[in-house]
Protein backbone atom coordinates (compact mmCIF):
# COMPACT_ATOMS: atom_id res chain seq x y z
CA UNK A 1 0.00 0.00 0.00
CA UNK A 2 3.01 2.72 1.00
CA UNK A 3 4.36 1.69 -2.79
CA UNK A 4 0.80 2.68 -4.30
CA UNK A 5 0.54 5.86 -1.74
CA UNK A 6 -2.62 4.34 -0.41
CA UNK A 7 -4.24 3.52 2.65
CA UNK A 8 -6.76 1.07 4.10
CA UNK A 9 -8.66 1.90 7.75
CA UNK A 10 -5.65 -0.09 9.94
CA UNK A 11 -2.72 2.10 8.41
CA UNK A 12 -4.64 4.93 8.13
CA UNK A 13 -4.89 4.34 12.04
CA UNK A 14 -1.30 2.99 12.40
CA UNK A 15 -0.23 6.55 10.87
CA UNK A 16 -2.55 8.96 13.03
CA UNK A 17 -0.74 7.30 16.20
CA UNK A 18 2.29 7.25 14.32
CA UNK A 19 3.04 10.32 13.51
CA UNK A 20 1.45 11.31 17.57
CA UNK A 21 4.28 9.02 19.05
CA UNK A 22 6.92 10.87 17.08
CA UNK A 23 6.22 14.57 18.34
CA UNK A 24 6.11 12.89 22.21
CA UNK A 25 2.22 12.07 22.32
CA UNK A 26 1.28 8.81 24.74
CA UNK A 27 -1.23 7.11 22.90
CA UNK A 28 -3.12 4.62 24.63
CA UNK A 29 -5.91 1.83 23.14
CA UNK A 30 -7.67 -0.39 25.67
CA UNK A 31 -10.82 -2.77 25.19
CA UNK A 32 -11.59 -6.42 24.46
CA UNK A 33 -9.67 -7.73 21.71
CA UNK A 34 -7.77 -4.63 20.09
CA UNK A 35 -4.35 -5.65 19.97
CA UNK A 36 -5.70 -7.80 17.11
CA UNK A 37 -8.48 -6.00 16.28
CA UNK A 38 -12.15 -7.42 17.00
CA UNK A 39 -12.09 -8.00 12.84
CA UNK A 40 -8.07 -9.06 12.57
CA UNK A 41 -7.14 -6.02 10.92
CA UNK A 42 -5.14 -4.32 13.04
CA UNK A 43 -1.99 -6.55 14.45
CA UNK A 44 -0.51 -4.10 16.77
CA UNK A 45 1.45 -7.07 18.68
CA UNK A 46 3.55 -9.71 17.80
CA UNK A 47 3.17 -13.05 19.47
CA UNK A 48 6.32 -15.10 19.55
CA UNK A 49 5.47 -18.92 18.56
CA UNK A 50 8.10 -20.31 19.95
CA UNK A 51 8.04 -18.41 23.81
CA UNK A 52 5.05 -18.35 25.57
CA UNK A 53 3.99 -14.73 26.44
CA UNK A 54 7.03 -13.30 24.90
CA UNK A 55 5.77 -10.42 22.80
CA UNK A 56 6.57 -7.51 20.20
CA UNK A 57 4.88 -3.94 19.75
CA UNK A 58 6.61 -3.05 16.51
CA UNK A 59 5.50 0.88 16.95
CA UNK A 60 7.60 1.10 20.35
CA UNK A 61 10.58 0.93 18.40
CA UNK A 62 10.20 3.44 15.63
CA UNK A 63 12.22 6.31 16.74
CA UNK A 64 14.94 6.92 19.30
CA UNK A 65 13.35 9.11 20.80
CA UNK A 66 9.41 8.45 20.92
CA UNK A 67 6.46 8.54 23.17
CA UNK A 68 5.52 5.21 24.63
CA UNK A 69 2.08 3.02 22.76
CA UNK A 70 0.23 1.35 25.25
CA UNK A 71 -2.06 -1.03 23.61
CA UNK A 72 -3.31 -3.93 26.00
CA UNK A 73 -6.81 -5.67 25.85
CA UNK A 74 -9.23 -5.70 28.54
CA UNK A 75 -11.32 -7.88 30.52
CA UNK A 76 -15.11 -8.29 29.33
CA UNK A 77 -16.26 -5.14 31.83
CA UNK A 78 -17.22 -2.28 29.49
CA UNK A 79 -18.44 -0.58 32.44
CA UNK A 80 -15.38 -0.78 34.64
CA UNK A 81 -12.68 -0.37 31.98
CA UNK A 82 -14.43 2.58 30.53
CA UNK A 83 -14.62 4.36 33.51
CA UNK A 84 -10.69 3.76 34.23
CA UNK A 85 -10.29 4.63 30.59
CA UNK A 86 -12.12 8.03 31.43
CA UNK A 87 -9.94 9.11 34.87
CA UNK A 88 -6.85 8.61 32.47
CA UNK A 89 -7.72 10.74 30.06
CA UNK A 90 -9.07 13.20 32.79
CA UNK A 91 -5.34 13.08 33.98
CA UNK A 92 -3.47 12.94 30.67
CA UNK A 93 -5.07 15.74 28.73
CA UNK A 94 -2.23 15.41 26.40
CA UNK A 95 -2.55 11.69 25.36
CA UNK A 96 -4.88 10.37 22.96
CA UNK A 97 -6.87 8.10 24.88
CA UNK A 98 -9.11 5.54 23.05
CA UNK A 99 -11.25 2.94 24.57
CA UNK A 100 -12.63 0.12 21.94
CA UNK A 101 -15.57 -1.73 22.24
CA UNK A 102 -15.81 -5.47 20.45
CA UNK A 103 -18.49 -4.60 18.69
CA UNK A 104 -20.59 -0.82 19.11
CA UNK A 105 -24.03 -2.53 21.12
CA UNK A 106 -21.46 -3.18 23.79
CA UNK A 107 -21.21 0.33 25.10
CA UNK A 108 -24.84 -0.34 26.36
CA UNK A 109 -23.28 -2.24 29.62
CA UNK A 110 -21.29 1.26 29.88
CA UNK A 111 -24.38 3.58 29.98
CA UNK A 112 -23.69 4.82 33.27
CA UNK A 113 -20.06 6.10 32.20
CA UNK A 114 -21.64 7.56 29.06
CA UNK A 115 -24.31 9.02 30.36
CA UNK A 116 -22.86 10.78 34.41
CA UNK A 117 -19.47 11.33 33.09
CA UNK A 118 -18.83 11.64 29.36
CA UNK A 119 -21.68 13.32 28.12
CA UNK A 120 -21.98 15.74 31.34
CA UNK A 121 -18.54 15.78 33.20
CA UNK A 122 -17.84 19.23 31.31
CA UNK A 123 -21.37 20.74 32.34
CA UNK A 124 -21.21 19.42 35.93
CA UNK A 125 -17.35 19.74 36.89
CA UNK A 126 -15.87 21.70 34.17
CA UNK A 127 -13.56 19.42 33.56
CA UNK A 128 -12.39 18.81 29.62
CA UNK A 129 -11.67 14.95 28.80
CA UNK A 130 -10.38 13.97 25.44
CA UNK A 131 -11.61 10.35 25.58
CA UNK A 132 -12.37 8.45 22.24
CA UNK A 133 -15.02 5.77 22.27
CA UNK A 134 -14.40 3.62 19.37
CA UNK A 135 -17.63 1.71 18.45
CA UNK A 136 -17.91 -0.54 15.21
CA UNK A 137 -21.13 0.16 13.81
CA UNK A 138 -23.32 -1.07 10.78
CA UNK A 139 -25.90 -2.87 9.56
CA UNK A 140 -24.39 -5.99 8.09
CA UNK A 141 -27.01 -8.56 8.67
CA UNK A 142 -25.30 -10.20 12.01
CA UNK A 143 -27.90 -9.73 14.05
CA UNK A 144 -29.20 -7.46 16.92
CA UNK A 145 -26.43 -7.56 18.94
CA UNK A 146 -23.35 -6.96 16.47
CA UNK A 147 -25.23 -4.26 14.19
CA UNK A 148 -25.87 -0.85 16.07
CA UNK A 149 -23.67 1.41 18.84
CA UNK A 150 -26.63 2.98 18.78
CA UNK A 151 -25.82 6.27 17.82
CA UNK A 152 -29.39 8.00 18.15
CA UNK A 153 -28.40 7.85 21.96
CA UNK A 154 -25.47 9.89 21.85
CA UNK A 155 -27.47 12.02 18.96
CA UNK A 156 -29.72 12.97 21.48
CA UNK A 157 -27.35 13.60 23.90
CA UNK A 158 -25.78 16.28 22.28
CA UNK A 159 -26.31 19.51 23.57
CA UNK A 160 -26.52 21.07 19.71
CA UNK A 161 -29.60 23.33 19.22
CA UNK A 162 -31.48 22.46 16.47
CA UNK A 163 -33.12 25.37 15.93
CA UNK A 164 -30.87 27.68 16.72
CA UNK A 165 -28.39 28.82 13.24
CA UNK A 166 -25.59 30.88 14.81
CA UNK A 167 -23.23 32.32 11.85
CA UNK A 168 -19.56 33.62 13.06
CA UNK A 169 -16.45 33.68 11.73
CA UNK A 170 -15.09 31.08 13.59
CA UNK A 171 -18.40 28.94 13.31
CA UNK A 172 -16.80 25.58 13.05
CA UNK A 173 -14.61 26.32 15.90
CA UNK A 174 -16.48 27.77 18.25
CA UNK A 175 -19.22 24.72 17.57
CA UNK A 176 -16.65 22.52 18.66
CA UNK A 177 -16.02 24.47 21.67
CA UNK A 178 -19.30 24.84 23.18
CA UNK A 179 -20.13 21.23 22.68
CA UNK A 180 -20.51 18.27 25.14
CA UNK A 181 -18.89 15.81 22.85
CA UNK A 182 -18.55 15.21 19.25
CA UNK A 183 -19.76 12.35 16.97
CA UNK A 184 -18.65 11.52 13.62
CA UNK A 185 -18.77 8.43 10.85
CA UNK A 186 -16.10 8.51 8.91
CA UNK A 187 -16.26 6.76 5.31
CA UNK A 188 -12.84 7.77 4.25
CA UNK A 189 -9.44 6.05 6.08
CA UNK A 190 -7.87 9.69 5.51
CA UNK A 191 -11.18 11.75 7.55
CA UNK A 192 -10.61 9.31 10.01
CA UNK A 193 -6.55 9.63 10.31
CA UNK A 194 -7.59 13.41 10.15
CA UNK A 195 -10.38 13.10 12.85
CA UNK A 196 -7.62 11.14 15.43
CA UNK A 197 -5.23 14.26 14.97
CA UNK A 198 -7.57 16.90 15.37
CA UNK A 199 -8.37 15.03 18.97
CA UNK A 200 -5.17 16.59 20.54
CA UNK A 201 -4.43 19.30 18.39
CA UNK A 202 -7.39 21.38 19.28
CA UNK A 203 -6.75 24.22 21.93
CA UNK A 204 -9.21 22.22 24.53
CA UNK A 205 -10.49 18.77 24.82
CA UNK A 206 -14.00 17.19 24.05
CA UNK A 207 -15.08 13.57 23.93
CA UNK A 208 -14.93 12.15 20.69
CA UNK A 209 -17.20 9.24 19.71
CA UNK A 210 -16.76 7.64 16.50
CA UNK A 211 -18.39 5.13 14.45
CA UNK A 212 -16.15 2.79 13.20
CA UNK A 213 -16.69 0.37 10.38
CA UNK A 214 -16.50 -3.13 10.49
CA UNK A 215 -16.70 -4.49 6.56
CA UNK A 216 -15.10 -1.10 4.89
CA UNK A 217 -12.11 -2.06 6.79
CA UNK A 218 -11.59 -4.40 3.46
CA UNK A 219 -13.69 -3.48 1.26
CA UNK A 220 -11.71 -2.04 -1.68
CA UNK A 221 -13.17 1.07 -2.57
CA UNK A 222 -12.69 2.60 0.83
CA UNK A 223 -8.95 3.50 0.42
CA UNK A 224 -7.30 6.81 0.80
CA UNK A 225 -4.36 8.27 -1.29
CA UNK A 226 -1.63 9.54 0.87
CA UNK A 227 -2.54 12.88 -0.91
CA UNK A 228 -5.61 13.81 1.51
CA UNK A 229 -3.24 13.35 4.41
CA UNK A 230 0.03 15.67 3.79
CA UNK A 231 0.62 19.13 5.32
CA UNK A 232 -2.46 21.38 3.94
CA UNK A 233 -5.07 18.82 4.59
CA UNK A 234 -7.82 18.28 7.18
CA UNK A 235 -11.03 17.02 8.76
CA UNK A 236 -13.84 17.19 6.53
CA UNK A 237 -16.73 17.35 8.08
CA UNK A 238 -19.12 16.61 4.85
CA UNK A 239 -17.89 15.43 1.75
CA UNK A 240 -20.11 16.64 -0.87
CA UNK A 241 -20.85 15.37 -4.38
CA UNK A 242 -17.70 15.46 -6.93
CA UNK A 243 -19.38 13.28 -9.49
CA UNK A 244 -20.78 14.19 -12.59
CA UNK A 245 -24.00 15.36 -10.76
CA UNK A 246 -21.88 18.08 -8.97
CA UNK A 247 -20.83 19.52 -12.50
CA UNK A 248 -24.55 19.84 -13.52
CA UNK A 249 -26.58 20.99 -10.34
CA UNK A 250 -29.51 22.03 -12.30
CA UNK A 251 -30.14 18.73 -13.57
CA UNK A 252 -30.35 17.16 -10.11
CA UNK A 253 -33.31 15.63 -9.90
CA UNK A 254 -32.48 14.48 -6.09
CA UNK A 255 -29.59 14.87 -3.48
CA UNK A 256 -29.42 11.92 -1.02
CA UNK A 257 -27.68 12.83 1.94
CA UNK A 258 -26.13 10.02 3.95
CA UNK A 259 -23.65 8.79 6.53
CA UNK A 260 -21.18 6.04 6.93
CA UNK A 261 -21.34 2.56 5.46
CA UNK A 262 -24.22 2.96 3.31
CA UNK A 263 -22.81 5.81 1.39
CA UNK A 264 -20.92 2.69 -1.04
CA UNK A 265 -24.23 1.10 -1.40
CA UNK A 266 -25.89 3.97 -2.34
CA UNK A 267 -23.01 4.67 -4.93
CA UNK A 268 -22.85 1.42 -6.30
CA UNK A 269 -26.49 1.18 -6.94
CA UNK A 270 -26.69 4.45 -8.16
CA UNK A 271 -23.73 3.44 -11.17
CA UNK A 272 -25.77 0.38 -11.57
CA UNK A 273 -29.10 2.19 -12.19
CA UNK A 274 -27.20 4.85 -14.44
CA UNK A 275 -28.10 7.86 -12.24
CA UNK A 276 -24.94 9.33 -11.98
CA UNK A 277 -26.08 12.76 -13.08
CA UNK A 278 -29.51 13.04 -11.77
CA UNK A 279 -28.62 11.80 -8.47
CA UNK A 280 -26.08 13.70 -6.37
CA UNK A 281 -25.04 11.61 -3.02
CA UNK A 282 -23.52 13.82 -0.44
CA UNK A 283 -21.55 12.52 3.23
CA UNK A 284 -22.03 14.04 6.31
CA UNK A 285 -18.60 13.44 8.48
CA UNK A 286 -19.20 15.40 11.79
CA UNK A 287 -22.70 14.51 12.63
CA UNK A 288 -22.64 16.74 16.16
CA UNK A 289 -22.22 19.51 16.08
CA UNK A 290 -23.75 19.43 12.64
CA UNK A 291 -22.32 21.13 10.15
CA UNK A 292 -24.88 23.74 9.34
CA UNK A 293 -22.97 25.83 7.21
CA UNK A 294 -21.55 23.35 4.83
CA UNK A 295 -24.73 21.81 4.25
CA UNK A 296 -26.51 24.99 3.22
CA UNK A 297 -24.01 25.33 0.99
CA UNK A 298 -24.87 21.98 -0.43
CA UNK A 299 -28.50 22.05 -0.49
CA UNK A 300 -28.66 26.11 -2.13
CA UNK A 301 -26.16 24.30 -4.98
CA UNK A 302 -29.04 22.06 -6.19
CA UNK A 303 -32.09 24.27 -6.07
CA UNK A 304 -35.01 21.78 -7.66
CA UNK A 305 -33.79 18.62 -6.38
CA UNK A 306 -35.61 16.31 -3.91
CA UNK A 307 -33.85 16.26 -0.17
CA UNK A 308 -33.30 13.26 0.74
CA UNK A 309 -31.66 11.68 4.17
CA UNK A 310 -30.74 7.70 3.74
CA UNK A 311 -29.56 5.58 6.58
CA UNK A 312 -29.36 1.52 6.68
CA UNK A 313 -30.69 2.02 10.22
CA UNK A 314 -34.19 1.23 11.31
CA UNK A 315 -36.06 4.79 11.15
CA UNK A 316 -36.17 5.19 15.47
CA UNK A 317 -32.68 4.61 15.43
CA UNK A 318 -29.80 5.82 13.28
CA UNK A 319 -29.64 10.09 12.77
CA UNK A 320 -32.70 10.96 11.12
CA UNK A 321 -34.80 12.50 14.28
CA UNK A 322 -31.69 14.32 14.83
CA UNK A 323 -30.89 15.75 11.33
CA UNK A 324 -34.45 16.09 10.24
CA UNK A 325 -34.94 19.50 12.75
CA UNK A 326 -31.42 20.92 11.71
CA UNK A 327 -32.23 20.53 7.93
CA UNK A 328 -35.36 22.26 8.02
CA UNK A 329 -33.74 25.09 10.06
CA UNK A 330 -31.41 25.06 7.51
CA UNK A 331 -34.22 25.58 4.44
CA UNK A 332 -36.32 27.20 6.76
CA UNK A 333 -38.82 25.01 6.68
CA UNK A 334 -39.63 25.42 2.83
CA UNK A 335 -38.76 21.99 1.83
CA UNK A 336 -38.91 18.32 2.85
CA UNK A 337 -36.43 16.35 3.92
CA UNK A 338 -37.27 12.72 2.86
CA UNK A 339 -36.43 9.59 4.81
CA UNK A 340 -35.23 6.50 3.31
CA UNK A 341 -34.63 3.29 5.29
CA UNK A 342 -35.66 0.90 6.87
CA UNK A 343 -38.69 0.83 9.07
CA UNK A 344 -39.10 1.35 12.54
CA UNK A 345 -38.29 -2.05 14.99
CA UNK A 346 -38.06 -2.44 18.13
CA UNK A 347 -34.88 -4.36 18.17
CA UNK A 348 -31.99 -2.52 16.82
CA UNK A 349 -31.44 -5.12 13.50
CA UNK A 350 -32.52 -8.97 11.97
CA UNK A 351 -31.44 -11.36 12.91
CA UNK A 352 -32.12 -13.03 9.72
CA UNK A 353 -29.57 -12.53 7.08
CA UNK A 354 -32.68 -13.03 3.98
CA UNK A 355 -34.58 -10.58 5.77
CA UNK A 356 -31.69 -8.30 5.91
CA UNK A 357 -30.96 -8.04 2.04
CA UNK A 358 -34.38 -7.82 1.28
CA UNK A 359 -34.88 -4.76 3.67
CA UNK A 360 -31.54 -3.20 2.19
CA UNK A 361 -33.02 -3.91 -1.42
CA UNK A 362 -35.55 -2.14 -0.53
CA UNK A 363 -34.57 1.45 0.53
CA UNK A 364 -31.98 0.89 -2.58
CA UNK A 365 -35.18 0.94 -4.65
CA UNK A 366 -36.74 3.66 -2.87
CA UNK A 367 -33.72 5.91 -2.79
CA UNK A 368 -33.68 5.88 -6.48
CA UNK A 369 -37.39 5.94 -7.60
CA UNK A 370 -37.42 9.80 -8.77
CA UNK A 371 -41.04 9.51 -8.56
CA UNK A 372 -41.11 8.37 -5.13
CA UNK A 373 -42.32 11.62 -3.10
CA UNK A 374 -44.68 12.86 -5.86
CA UNK A 375 -47.33 14.18 -4.78
CA UNK A 376 -46.67 14.17 -0.82
CA UNK A 377 -46.07 16.84 1.36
Amino acid sequence: MTKNRVVDWALAEYMAFGSFLKEGIHVRLSGQDVERGTFSHRHHVLHDQEVDKRTCVPMNHLWEQQAPYTVCNSSLSEYGVLGFELGFAMASPNALVCWEAQFGDFHNTAQCIIDQFISSGQAKWVRHNGIVLLLPHGMEGMGPEHSSARPERFLQMSNDDSDAYPFSEQFEVSQLYECNWIVVNCSTPANYFHVLRRQILLPFRKPLIILTPKSLLRHPEAKSSFDEMVSGTTFQRVIPENGLAAHAPHEVKRVIFCTGKVYYDLVKERKNQDLEKLVAITRLEQISPFPFDLLKEELEKYPGADLVWCQEEHKNSGYYDYVKPRFRTIVNHTRPIWYVGREPAAAAATGNKNTHLVSLRRFLDTAFNLEAFEGKT
